[in-house]
């Protein structure tokens, strides 16, 4: 998806970022933001990751402001055994219905 190898309907890019409608959505508002930088997982991770991981928040926090989503949900799966199914870090943007607790 990064490299546009795979169709996906765009939501926002930039130079870091990039956020697409999920194909599978699991809310009326489902959207992906991913780093453009591959990270397999979030336990994969290192400090000098930590602005591009904010970077992914705040990109998410903007989407869901301009979609008009005030109750939202952002969620990173870590592992196959979290729900990881594509081995690219990529932030969970869920929103457009009433989040129920506990997830899973």
């Amino acid at each position: 998806m990064i490299r546009k190898e795979i169709q996906a309907r765009i939501e926002y890019e930039d130079a870091e970022v990039l956020a697409i409608h999920d194909i599978h959505p699991q809310a009326p508002q489902h959207l992906l933001i991913i780093p453009k930088k591959h990270i397999a997982k979030v336990a994969d991770m290192e400090i000098p990751d930590i602005p591009m991981l904010g970077n992914l928040i705040f990109q998410a926090r903007q989407i869901a402001a301009r979609r008009g989503l005030e109750d939202y949900r952002l969620v990173f799966n870590n592992g196959e055994g979290a729900g990881q199914s594509v081995f690219h870090i990529h932030l969970h943007l869920l929103g457009g219905r009433r989040m129920n607790w506990p997830p899973g």
